[in-house]
């Protein structure tokens, strides 16, 4: 329209930016998984290899090993992508761009290394790093989760099975079961992690070739170089053989493991929503927050169902590692490396921002115990039959005849509920029932929601003390750091 002028727009908004990390990741994570993180540590792993051929009497001098150093992070990344353009090889770009800055160490730069040597240790270093990153948040979730179940123990609300009124639980309990699968998943994550080893010094397909000639046929100390490199890089075993990459395998198990979280998470997550559906349960909704754009009254669960989306990613990437890892033929083929760049760092960063919301979730659930005890009122007098007849028969009643009696009158209050629509009164047809009257004063007693509940408080007293105290000590001094997340809604 004339008279107005078209408002300026960045040229970073005018490039698709994935929202895992535009909108949802955390900053730690983002950076685990950035350019400056990847080419840092490739630089770094240059500098470990190049320090331990010194020291195993390579013509290395302190001077060119300082330089090294003293470069790690001077990346100019123009030139190494000006570089990668011209060459088509991001390691050969990087090796030449490390040189620029570093001219009296360029002739030892990558000195008897394959591409694999920086590219499959950082992505090792990475991962590991990564699960660090998570464990800490996911521990957090049970802590949350572990406060509000000790809290809501003995608040006994409906439990379902094919998501039909079962029995009684309490809502504490209902938080334990949760709890008991990110338990598994937090050993789950610690397990992958600590499994992860170090590619470490191998040469081209793993035969340690071009180092055995560097050191001119000492296998000691080509054994030692691999030892010394990747107690550098912080590990303590590396993998034994393998070809020009680790096995892929390796990116199965990490990727399983994230898979495996989602689908706690999700199934958590959906519990939830069908909790708020039913207004027993919410999740935080902040003073201004919006539910609907054209119904001001909803209050939707919208973190519950981002987890939910997300972890349907999450699950659905492990498929990438496993059709990856069939198809490397012989000793690498590299159709693995796009799909790596992928479908690795979408794994963890989804898995961040899953952990970030739900910890925003359990730390602030909101409960509504008079909703809870509506909805148990309806569906426990028909739960109660069974103690009606045993207190029946313990008043000199015959079995048979109180169990035909309190059918009729079930099914009279049944038709009520569901073809009137009105509410549940069974009670009130067992008070006006002369068969009944021996009981009438023991009907309170016999309807208390809390005697229908079992062991549900204690046991989740003794699960807390048992099975999440002892974990969450472990993490102690990182749930400190954790902290409070506030999230985009």
């Amino acid at each position: 329209m004339a008279g107005l002028e078209k408002t300026p727009v960045s040229q970073e908004f005018m490039k698709y930016r994935s929202p895992l990390v535009s909108r949802y990741a955390s900053p730690e994570m983002s950076f685990n998984f950035s350019d400056m993180n990847k080419f840092t540590k490739w630089r770094q792993l240059w500098t470990f290899l190049a320090k331990s051929e010194k020291n195993l009497g390579l013509d290395i001098t302190d001077e060119q090993i300082a330089e090294m150093e003293n470069n790690q992070s001077n990346i100019d990344f123009e030139l190494a992508a000006a570089e990668e353009k011209k060459v088509r090889h991001d390691v050969m770009a990087h090796v030449h761009t490390f040189g620029q800055c570093c001219p009296k160490s360029a002739p030892i730069i990558h000195l008897g290394a394959t591409s694999a040597y920086v590219g499959d240790n950082t992505d090792l270093i990475v991962m590991r790093d990564g699960f660090n990153i998570l464990l800490p948040k996911l521990a957090c979730v049970i802590k949350c989760l572990a406060d509000f179940a000790q809290k809501q123990k003995d608040l006994p609300c409906l439990s379902y099975t094919h998501l039909q009124p079962a029995q009684l639980s309490t809502v504490g309990k209902r938080a334990c079961l949760w709890m008991q699968d990110l338990l598994m998943d937090l050993r789950n994550l610690e397990q992958a992690r600590d499994n992860i080893r170090f590619r470490g010094v191998k040469g081209t397909t793993g035969t340690q070739a071009s180092f055995l000639a560097l050191f001119e046929g000492d296998e000691e100390k080509v054994e030692k170089l691999d030892k010394m490199v990747t107690e550098m890089a912080g590990f303590k075993q590396t993998y034994m053989v393998c070809g020009q990459t680790y096995s892929r395998k390796v990116d199965i198990d990490s990727l399983n493991v994230l898979a495996s979280l989602g689908a706690s998470v999700h199934k958590i997550c959906t519990d939830i929503r069908l909790l708020a559906s039913f207004k027993e349960l919410e999740e935080p909704f902040e003073k201004d927050q919006i539910g609907s754009s054209a119904m001001p009254y909803k209050r939707n669960p919208m973190r519950s169902e981002r987890c939910c989306a997300l972890a349907r990613h999450l699950i659905c990437l492990v498929q990438d590692p496993l059709m990856t890892a069939s198809v490397q033929w012989m000793e690498r083929t590299l159709d693995d490396s796009a799909n790596r760049r992928i479908s690795l760092p979408e794994a963890f960063l989804t898995a961040d921002i899953i952990l970030s919301t739900l910890q925003n979730i359990t730390e602030g659930l909101v409960v509504y115990p008079k909703v809870i005890e509506r909805r148990i009122n309806q569906e426990l007098p028909f739960m109660a039959t069974e103690n009606v007849i045993m207190a029946m028969v313990k008043a000199g009643g015959n079995r048979q005849d109180c169990h035909e009696q309190i059918r009729v009158l079930s099914q009279e209050a049944g038709r009520v509920v569901k073809q009137e629509g009105g509410d549940n009164d069974l009670v009130d047809r067992i008070k006006k029932s002369d068969y009944f009257k021996p009981i009438h004063d023991e009907l309170s007693s016999l309807l208390d929601p809390k005697t229908f509940i079992g062991r549900a408080p204690s046991q989740v007293k003794k699960f807390i003390e048992i099975e999440v105290d002892p974990i969450l000590q472990k993490y102690a001094d990182k749930l400190m750091r954790v902290g409070k997340v506030y999230l985009k809604v």
